[in-house]
């Protein structure tokens, strides 16, 4: 994102409610307004932004209206299971819905198609209410037995399949025949689904943990139609090479039970069409229908927007902010809920090993200039791997302060000063917390050589190449982040290092199964106070003894929309949902 210094357009309220509002989350574990008022969303999720109702004018609204947004990257397909990213992910979180979610506009977990749920005193048996009267887009009934179908359906994946289901690994872990490389079954969180009658599922787990039930809001999580899935043949997801081969269901067939219905995806015009669920349970969408139009590059966003041709858009540049607000259009801030992070990977260059390189990099790297000079008013340098709000963080960690003179010593007494590196950042992209990847790598590309350290530049698209690369190992050092999922310190670096064979190659470290260990005995302590603690500590290993990366910035990101747009609550997990919004006529 841009490189000039904003003018103030967060309000100090801003992050005193996502703080309240955090806080508050952290014990049950994941609009209107303009961009100077977005505290009450955050807060709340009562109002939102451009609220007529916090006005006190008067408008009509447009039921029969249809809105065109602009998405700023392309969905990989529309199984919500398989998805990883966030274009995916915008599209998805309209058409299907789990057995909970969070209330618009903050962290905490609320009902969904569960009604409540009930924890055994052992910690190892949910009992969920599946709530009534509910129907796919196909016709079909929900029941606590289409629960149950979905998550076996999880639990069974193999092959690609496995591969892909991501978010499933990264919470649940392995699957029904996954085989450790010594022949033993590969450990899962997940045990057993069963329909005790029409109306309750009993999930059993193998261990205490703290991310559920909350991670059953995750859109990856969502519940949708046994028929479908089986009529579409949804598990035949095939590897072609470098990428994958999605069934008819997840290409043209999604059939969940949310406010909106999948119409089509018109590849030739980069367009996602939906249309009004009529049928919905809960209340119906105000909007007829609901297009993406897919815009990668943020100046064309930007531009359509200003033209006409769409309604809004996501991620606008923060350096934008002001003259978009002057010109009419409400601009919708998310509180930050997230991280920047530069990873560094040992296992094509194993002078990384040595802690007093990773050391000199994060010495070297001018975060605060970064900060100040690229990022939106409210965004600030990252001390450790996730922000302020999450239990576990703490002010005792290592500090890396700019210090040019350091890095080049360390990267002497480790007989680096040579020290060579392949440096990745993503095109065809813009994130959250990575509004300008480009300007980020050159920004601190310019830092490294400035030690000494010979920096390759290597770019690739984002789904062309980049993540795949990212995870197979192939870069020394890239850019990647993270926005929260739900409030909790797993959630962001259990999701990094969890994982020895993830993208940080922490298996590689003499410390690698150490830390894998010390992140699972924080996720299975159900004592609140005793597990931030041990979260706590870990972060104080991760800034300290470990490093396996830099942790870069966290940092408010918006949306905007036109003046005729109302109804859009900016949520700090990027978990809007288009249900609420309509345009006034």
């Amino acid at each position: 994102m841009p490189v000039n210094r904003l003018h103030r357009v967060l309000t100090v309220g801003t992050a005193a409610a996502l703080a309240v509002t955090l806080a508050s989350c952290a014990s049950s574990d994941r609009d209107a307004g303009t961009a100077s008022t977005p505290s009450s969303a955050a807060s709340s999720g009562t109002e939102s932004a451009g609220n007529p109702s916090s006005t006190g004018d008067t408008v009509a609204a447009n039921t029969d209206g249809t809105l065109i947004f602009g998405a700023e990257g392309a969905p990989s397909m529309f199984d919500p299971l398989y998805a990883t990213d966030g274009a995916t992910f915008k599209v998805v979180r309209q058409l299907s819905e789990g057995l909970v979610q969070y209330k618009p506009g903050t962290a905490d977990m609320e009902p969904a198609l569960a009604e409540s749920w009930t924890p055994s005193d052992d910690g190892l048996t949910w009992t969920f209410q599946v709530r009534q009267g509910v129907k796919f887009h196909d016709g079909t009934s929900l029941d606590a037995a289409a629960v149950c179908y979905n998550f076996e359906r999880m639990f069974s994946q193999s092959g690609a399949g496995a591969t892909k289901a991501e978010y499933w690994s990264d919470n649940f872990g392995g699957f029904k025949d996954e085989k450790n490389e010594d022949g033993t079954p590969k450990e899962s969180l997940y045990k057993s689904c069963t329909a005790t009658d029409a109306n309750t599922a009993v999930f059993v787990l193998t261990g205490v943990t703290s991310k559920f039930p909350a991670i059953l809001g995750l859109p990856s999580f969502a519940v949708q139609s046994p028929t479908a899935l089986e009529k579409y043949d949804a598990n035949n997801v095939v590897a072609e090479g470098e990428s994958y081969k999605y069934p008819a269901y997840a290409l043209e067939h999604p059939t969940g039970t949310g406010p909106f219905t999948f119409v089509k995806y018109d590849t030739a015009n980069n367009t996602v069409e939906l249309a009004r669920n009529d049928d919905y349970w809960g209340e119906k969408a105000k909007l007829k229908t609901l297009i993406f139009k897919i815009i990668p590059d943020e100046a064309v966003r930007k531009q359509e927007l200003e033209a006409g041709t769409i309604q809004g858009y996501d991620l606008p540049s923060p350096g934008d902010w002001d003259a978009l607000q002057t010109a009419g259009f409400n601009v919708l801030i998310r509180p930050a809920f997230n991280v920047l992070y530069m990873g560094l990977d040992p296992k094509r260059n194993p002078l990384l090993l040595d802690l007093r390189v990773r050391q000199a990099i994060a010495y070297a790297l001018n975060r605060s200039e970064f900060v100040t000079s690229q990022l939106a008013e409210g965004a600030e340098v990252a001390q450790e791997f996730y922000p302020k709000s999450v239990e576990g963080w703490t002010d005792q960690v290592e500090q890396y302060p700019y210090n040019p003179q350091k890095a080049k010593d360390l990267l002497a007494a480790a007989n680096a000063s040579n020290l060579t590196l392949d440096f990745w950042w993503p095109s065809e992209v813009t994130r959250p917390y990575m509004p300008n990847p480009q300007a980020i790598f050159q920004a601190f590309s310019a830092d490294l050589k400035a030690v000494g350290i010979t920096v390759n530049e290597v770019v690739k698209p984002w789904r062309g190449g980049y993540l795949d690369g990212v995870q197979t190992q192939e870069a020394d050092m890239y850019l990647l982040g993270w926005t929260g999922d739900y409030n909790s310190g797993g959630n962001f670096i259990g999701s990094f290092f969890a994982n020895p064979e993830g993208e940080f190659g922490t298996q590689y470290y003499p410390w690698g199964a150490t830390l894998t260990a010390e992140l699972a005995a924080a996720d299975a302590e159900p004592d609140a106070t005793k597990r931030a603690a041990l979260y706590t500590a870990l972060n104080i290993k991760l800034m300290g003894e470990y490093l396996p990366g830099i942790p870069i910035s966290h940092t408010p990101a918006a949306l905007v929309v036109g003046s005729e747009v109302q109804g859009l609550v900016p949520s700090p997990l990027t978990d809007e949902r288009f249900a609420s919004v309509y345009v006034t006529s």
